[in-house]
């Protein structure tokens, strides 16, 4: 038989748009002769709908759209998500669910076992737990249908929790003859293989095939990279779908397919493709069609300029560069440069005579006063209010440029450089931002040569450089993932080769800027710990302890 997984990138409680996605890929597989298509983890929904699903009028639509739907699906059967209600007198008011539609109705239902609740996962918040997962027969097979983290419980995969239950041992003791995966998998780095190696696993221990169907698409922070896949029952990948597309994967249980080789993936490549994907996504989901993006001439701008291209096309983005006095002539012409080798708008906005003008007011309050980083921030904030006049003017979003090194240290201004709608490379350390630029440029120059090569700087002060105030980025980045995305402690920082006095110095800072990154607008996640909604710190507290 033939099973389509119908990988789609569905809009956050829109159920007309979700609905007709979800019809679109039906015909596709009925056209492909397909006996069953399946979606992922609540696709009638999209995920993930947060405090959506505490309002009862939402849930009601869910239920009468899922069976609206059930109604217009003939001659093929459909593995839907949605959210069902718990019938139980206790525990949490809902269920995460599967739908096993069949002859226009709902055959079947089954649901999620193991309730994620770490990083950016909170569905202990809404969902109670399924007391049993979904099984159906079609075409002689016995099949098992897992949700997402029901087969996360597999395997020594370090940082993943270990459940008391085991939803795949359970399906395996009735007997089943394929594994399904309907999952809405947020990507993080390196996280496509860990997938592949799990369903490897589970597929050579029981000896049968995984099929595993991904949502696709960009979610507020959230990048869902599809790559749905299938592994045989001897643990080989046979079928792997697009990365950050849609796509319908056709999969023929009778015929015999070439393993695939490690070619299918490339981290820099992946990377770059997400960060573009949920710079469209965001978006275009918010209403918008053109972004906007200060271009400062240095690393950092270059690159999320040519992932807003990447994302929106040329003739959608504007690159506005804003130089003051500090600004070095090498700046403005690579602003422009970039802009050009882009084929994107690009506009000058000079500075100075604002500065000026706000110094003259100030001067009365600051007599007497050395200058320090509040004339620098000034300079900052100058620039933000014109790239937001900009935006709410032409209604572009603007797209803050900001990476994760200066994120964590506070090098960075509020109301100023950390003004926009979406900070595309929040989750992007500074170190990363050199390499992918390098990608960027592996067969020709895109970014200009010397923004890679030069130190890097603010240019708010003469002659100024970012490390007069950080550390060396490689040493500051290795820093942060210690203590970002291990957690580990001051001393175990330090044994990894790092001066004592500038551990305790970035970790200071990294403390005292809690309250910058809450008033920070959302950024990508990429990374396994992001600062944003699966980090949660409070601001006001008490003695550090590292």
């Amino acid at each position: 038989m033939k099973i389509a997984l119908c990988q789609i990138n569905p809009i956050i409680g829109d159920f007309d748009y979700n609905s007709s996605l979800i019809m679109e890929a039906v015909d596709k597989a009925k056209t492909e002769r397909s006996s069953l298509a399946i979606f992922p983890e609540l696709s009638l929904l999209g995920y993930p709908p947060k405090d959506l699903l505490e309002k009862p009028a939402f849930i009601d639509e869910n239920l009468n759209r899922l069976e609206h739907l059930a109604a217009k699906i003939q001659g093929i059967q459909v593995l839907c998500g949605f959210v069902d209600k718990n019938t139980q007198k206790t525990g949490k008011p809902l269920i995460n669910s599967a739908a096993w539609i069949k002859d226009g109705h709902m055959t079947g239902k089954g649901g999620k076992r193991l309730l994620p609740a770490y990083d950016v996962f909170d569905e202990s918040r809404y969902f109670e737990p399924a007391q049993e997962s979904l099984v159906l027969e079609l075409e002689g097979k016995r099949l098992g249908v897992t949700i997402c983290e029901d087969t996360w419980n597999f395997g020594d995969f370090e940082g993943i929790p270990f459940y008391e239950k085991n939803p795949v041992s359970d399906l395996m003791d009735r007997h089943v003859d394929i594994l399904i995966n309907m999952s809405a998998s947020p990507y993080t780095l390196g996280k496509a293989l860990l997938r592949m190696n799990m369903l490897k696993n589970i597929s050579s221990q029981y000896k049968v095939p995984t099929v595993y169907c991904n949502q696709v698409g960009g979610n507020d922070d959230l990048l869902f990279d599809g790559l749905s896949m299938v592994v045989d029952n001897k643990a080989r990948p046979i079928l792997v779908g697009k990365e950050f597309e849609p796509d319908l994967l056709i999969w023929n249980t009778e015929q015999e397919y070439d393993v695939l080789d490690d070619s299918w993936w490339t981290e820099d490549t992946s990377l770059l493709k997400g960060l573009a994907m949920g710079t469209r996504d965001y978006t275009l989901k918010c209403g918008f069609k053109k972004a906007l993006v200060g271009l400062s001439g240095g690393i950092d701008s270059s690159l999320v300029a040519v992932i807003a291209r990447m994302a929106l096309g040329a003739e959608n983005v504007t690159g506005v560069s804003m130089p003051s006095s500090f600004t070095s002539d090498i700046s403005r012409e690579d602003a422009r440069a970039l802009a050009v080798n882009l084929g994107i708008h690009f506009k000058e906005i000079p500075i100075n005579d604002i500065y000026q003008s706000y110094k003259s007011s100030l001067a009365p309050s600051f007599s007497g006063l050395e200058e320090d980083v509040t004339e620098e921030n000034i300079q900052a904030r100058i620039r933000g209010n014109l790239l937001m006049a900009l935006s709410n003017k032409f209604k572009v979003l603007l797209l803050t440029t900001g990476n994760k090194s200066e994120m964590a240290t506070g090098y960075c201004t509020l109301y100023g450089d950390m003004n926009g709608g979406l900070a595309v490379i929040s989750d992007v350390p500074k170190t990363m931002c050199y390499r992918l630029a390098r990608h960027i440029n592996r067969d020709r120059e895109i970014i200009p040569d010397r923004i890679l090569t030069r130190p890097p700087s603010a240019e708010l002060k003469p002659d100024q450089t970012d490390q007069d105030t950080l550390p060396p980025y490689d040493t500051l980045d290795d820093i942060l993932e210690a203590a970002v995305e291990k957690n580990l402690p001051f001393g175990d920082i330090v044994a990894l080769g790092h001066e004592p006095d500038v551990v305790r110095y970035v970790l200071k800072r990294m403390v005292f800027s809690e309250y910058k990154r809450r008033q920070a607008p959302p950024g990508l996640k990429v990374t396994t710990k992001a600062f944003g909604y699966g980090r949660r710190y409070p601001i006001a507290r008490g003695k550090q302890i590292f």
